[in-house]
């Protein structure tokens, strides 16, 4: 037995030097070092964290404002050395204090691997500067700047859809409301049936069919001529007749004194357009002389043609001047039409494209108008409520209301409040701050820890709260919250009916409040915005990661 206990006692001992050595070794891989432990208002000291660690372990540094009371100017970049299979890794915090007292700078916590490691607290104190009013000079206080507001992109986005409206309105201007330079065609047909036929024939004179002896050509022309002037103006079947049917119709309208031409005129087109057939058909090659005799004597006909035709009546003129009409008016709807159709299609076009881009959602709201959305992009606020002062950004300044203190407790606490709040989307922030009037020397003797308020008793008065305006089917989870300054306080968080005043509609709603706690102080913010509205969503979450706390101040002095 003795000797098991001379054995233990070596195993205690050497265990109790292994871990002495160890922890010896894990103090030893963090260390700080620090320029100077006396400052000056608003001077900076540099607060240098230096870590050994082996090549394959993660090394966390702190980040944000873990230093308070003191501020972090500016955290530099790590700095990496290699010594042996170890690295040196060093980082530099340099960090201010604007007024004027002994101050601890915290331990800071470093992560290497999944071990934590804390540096010692460090004593600063910060001294006032010393002036000399007698020997300084003294200036009146400057006016008021008034200070511009940050430029908005407003009118490039104006600018941008005002040049694409003037860029589809040109396009369906030019290519089709404008009145277009006609063709030479289009100048032809525009003319009157004798005139044009006149104008063939001058053109057909000008050819050289004759000379290329290229006759067959040169009668189909001729006869393309007369029958499409007698088409227009005598028979409407002249081009698809053969040309015994025509030279028949053309002898029915004389006989029935339809119009007024002779048995000469009637044989001489006969002979031509026989001419003409035998020329297409039987390979017939009459001779030049006989083919310009021929267009000399369609040339004729035509005029004694048109001599014979009788005046249009009244009815008839009126007539022309309502097809004339009719066809203006039916070119200018077919424009319309074509116009809106093109329109439409830009339209849906420009919808489908920022919609696949953007989403169609958030596309329709653009269009339409969403009361969250505007509030999500519109210019933030930030800026500080109460005192001690909660930071927070909204999208809206918060505006101070008359709080009111419950019966009997006016003389022992007061209440500040700020708030904004929407009726549409139910949306709204609230800042409440509740302060007891006791003196703080009395509250720093009490023997405890915990703070003055019990922030579960106020969640559940929040609650309450909520059911007292109305609210119903409330579910409530809990959870500790951490400012980015370190600031511990309770979020209290679910979902709720909401009725909406001076209606019978019930609104789907979802809320959070969070509740901070120190010494003879609550602060309070409390948010509420509708369900499944994503503008909102965003809204919240920025609003919430902006909550920030400062420390108790002083209040100063009238």
């Amino acid at each position: 037995m003795k000797k098991d206990s001379a054995i233990n006692k070596r195993l205690a001992v050497f265990f109790s030097v292994v871990f002495f050595l160890c922890a010896l070794t894990s103090f030893a891989q963090v260390k700080i070092e620090v320029d100077t432990t006396k400052i000056r208002v608003g001077e900076q000291i540099n607060y240098k964290i230096k870590v050994e660690a082996d090549s394959s372990e993660l090394v966390v540094f702190p980040e944000g404002q873990t230093f308070m009371p003191l501020e972090v100017v500016e955290a530099l970049k790590i700095d990496t050395t290699k010594k042996d299979a170890k690295f040196l890794l060093s980082r530099i915090y340099k960090l201010t204090q604007f007024d004027s007292g002994s101050y601890t700078i915290p331990r800071q916590k470093i992560i290497i691997g999944e071990k934590p490691f804390y540096t010692d607290s460090l004593r600063l104190d910060v001294n006032t500067i010393e002036v000399d009013t007698t020997k300084q000079k003294l200036f009146d206080i400057k006016p008021i700047i008034e200070v511009d507001k940050s430029s908005s992109t407003w009118w490039i986005w104006l600018l941008g859809i005002l040049s694409a409206i003037a860029l589809v309105a040109f396009l369906l201007y030019w290519f089709i409301w404008r009145k277009k330079p006609l063709t030479e065609e289009e100048e032809i047909a525009l003319l009157p049936p004798y005139d044009r036929a006149q104008l063939a024939l001058k053109k057909l004179d000008e050819s050289q069919y004759l000379i290329r002896a290229e006759v067959k050509e040169y009668y189909s022309q001729l006869t393309f001529i007369i029958r499409k002037y007698l088409d227009e103006k005598v028979y409407d079947r002249a081009l698809e007749s053969t040309t015994s049917q025509l030279i028949s119709r053309l002898q029915l309208l004389k006989d029935g004194n339809q119009i007024e031409l002779s048995k000469d005129t009637i044989k001489n087109i006969e002979s031509i357009l026989m001419r003409a057939d035998l020329v297409k058909f039987a390979k017939s090659a009459p001779d030049t002389a006989l083919a310009e005799m021929d267009k000399a004597t369609v040339s004729k006909e035509i005029d004694v043609v048109k001599a014979s035709l009788p005046e249009p009546s009244e009815e008839e003129k009126i007539l022309d001047v309502q097809y004339l009409e009719a066809q203006a008016s039916k070119k200018k709807r077919k424009k319309i039409i074509l116009t809106v159709a093109i329109s439409v299609v830009l339209l849906i076009a420009t919808f489908v494209g920022f919609g696949i881009k953007y989403g169609f959602g958030y596309v329709k709201d653009t269009i339409i108008g969403h009361e969250s959305k505007e509030l999500l992009e519109g210019e933030w606020v930030k800026s500080e409520y109460g005192f001690p002062p909660v930071y927070i950004e909204t999208p809206r300044v918060l505006k101070r209301i008359v709080s009111q203190v419950p019966d009997g407790d006016e003389e022992q606490m007061t209440m500040t409040s700020f708030s904004y709040s929407t009726l549409i989307n139910v949306f709204s922030v609230t800042v409440n701050t509740t302060t007891l009037k006791v003196p703080k020397q009395e509250a720093q003797t009490k023997e405890t820890e915990n703070p003055t308020f019990d922030l579960l008793k106020f969640s559940e008065a929040g609650i309450q709260g909520f059911e007292s305006k109305g609210a119903t089917d409330i579910t409530v989870k809990r959870d500790q919250f951490i400012t980015p300054n370190a600031a511990e306080g309770l979020k209290t968080f679910g979902t709720l009916n909401i009725k909406i005043p001076d209606t019978e509609s019930i609104m789907s709603a979802e809320y959070a409040f969070f509740q901070f706690s120190n010494e003879n102080i609550l602060q309070q913010i409390i948010l509420t915005w509708a369900q499944d509205d994503v503008y909102a969503d965003e809204m919240i979450q920025r609003i919430i990661d902006s909550i920030e706390l400062k420390p108790d101040e002083e209040e100063p002095q009238d």
